[in-house]
């Protein structure tokens, strides 16, 4: 199966948790019904993007990259790359070179939440899971990053814009 084949698998099976997301969900499936290529960045129009937090539920906290070139404290993730051949993989690929954490595995069910937004190269058609870190998980920061850094649960929205402080309220709530 294809990237772009898992994608609208993914997107078609995902159960939405509100209103909002079913429209993003039925508009990113719009996309990739339009733009066969549109899992890869040189879709000029948009692109699917996969991304992951990084959770550690014992500790109470999220990892956080202050990514380089939008000097924004983020989720990691990214494009989808060639090798790719699945969502999941893409989301748990981009939080292990990002976080350089061993042993992070993805929250079971799927997508957490989806998230479109503008940034310099296209619009980003995020499909966001979670990973969980591994206990005495030790993160190293990548050439993507600034900073990594672990903050509590009720720390994030004090230094994170608002996509990331609601993915970090449907992850608690699917823990």
């Amino acid at each position: 199966m294809s990237l772009h084949a898992d994608a609208v698998r993914v997107l078609k099976e995902w159960p939405a948790p509100d209103r909002e997301q079913e429209e993003l969900r039925l508009a990113y499936g719009d996309h990739l019904a339009s733009h066969p290529d549109g899992v890869w960045r040189s879709c000029a129009d948009g692109h699917i993007t996969a991304s992951a937090l990084v959770v550690d539920p014992r500790g109470g906290r999220v990892l956080l990259t202050h990514h380089r070139k939008l000097r924004m404290w983020l989720q990691t993730g990214g494009h989808c790359e060639p090798g790719d051949t699945t969502l999941a993989g893409a989301a748990l690929r981009e939080a292990r070179e990002e976080s350089g954490i061993r042993g992070l595995t993805l929250l079971p069910g799927g997508p957490v939440r989806l998230d479109r937004h503008l940034t310099p190269c296209a619009w980003h058609l995020d499909v966001e899971y979670a990973v969980l870190a591994p206990e005495g998980a030790v993160e190293a920061v990548s050439e993507e990053s600034l900073e990594l850094r672990w903050f509590s649960y009720d720390e994030v929205a004090s230094v994170a814009d608002g996509s990331v402080v609601r993915l970090v309220d449907r992850t608690r709530a699917l823990l």
